[in-house]
């Protein structure tokens, strides 16, 4: 009996040139964190690579709502936008029923966080947060205010281009990428040390959001488009993971 060979199994070579370096000097904190020696690969255990299981039940409504899940008075101040995309795997294929959270500052550049001492004050009617699940054909989406930029203490006068940080879960809580979204037109982001210690251009396009006029709701918001590549030779980069996927 002759057996049907099997098709050749998708292999994608890491392409190293694609992530940043650990040491970029302009990038201040990046010295200190740096390693001296080799990286170390370890394998997973099985309770770190299985489970839990993400369903739509573990998911409010309102949580893909940054304008309503934490209002209590009022929508927040600000600008109104959606932001939406797939999440695809190498060959472009979507990932279904995976978690997609996000977390932002407020429209004034300002995080819920006890120690964000920044001088524009906190949003009451903004938490900042949100999650959902992608649907079956690998779509997710999210309505909030765009964020604002912010100064930071790397030089003396940097400021963070204006950014929604994303998180993708695979099927454990291990299997966590984090990258960060820009928006189209914003020219501080060619004068960021962080975007900058990416040194392939179109890498750092992957990670600009375009406008997208056709998801944009007449008379309310406007719409960002960002597709979250998970793996691949033009992997979104994502900032927990620098050496490769």
């Amino acid at each position: 009996m002759t057996q049907t060979p099997r098709p050749p199994a998708e292999f994608f070579q890491r392409d190293r040139t694609w992530q940043p370096r650990a040491l970029t000097p302009d990038y201040k904190t990046s010295v200190a964190r740096s390693p001296n020696l080799p990286m170390l690969s370890l394998r997973g255990t099985l309770s770190e690579i299985t489970g839990p299981v993400f369903g739509h039940n573990d998911i409010d409504p309102l949580d893909n709502d940054l304008l309503r899940n934490y209002a209590k008075t009022s929508d927040p101040i600000g600008e109104r936008i959606i932001v939406h995309g797939r999440v695809l795997d190498e060959t472009a294929r979507p990932v279904p029923h995976t978690l997609v959270e996000i977390w932002q500052a407020n429209a004034g550049g300002r995080y819920r966080h006890r120690k964000d001492s920044y001088l524009a004050p906190i949003d009451p009617n903004f938490g900042g947060c949100g999650r959902t699940i992608t649907d079956e054909n690998g779509f997710y989406t999210f309505r909030t205010v765009k964020p604002g930029a912010y100064p930071w203490r790397n030089w003396v006068n940097n400021w963070r281009p204006a950014h929604i940080h994303i998180s993708v879960f695979g099927s454990g809580f291990s299997q966590r990428l984090i990258t960060q979204m820009y928006f189209e037109g914003d020219p501080l982001i060619a004068k960021c040390p962080i975007v900058n210690s990416l040194t392939d251009p179109a890498a750092i396009d992957q990670l600009i959001a375009p406008l997208d006029m056709n998801a944009a709701v007449p008379l309310d918001c406007l719409a960002y488009k960002f597709d979250i590549i998970l793996r691949g030779r033009r992997s979104t980069f994502f900032e927990n993971r620098p050496e490769g996927n």
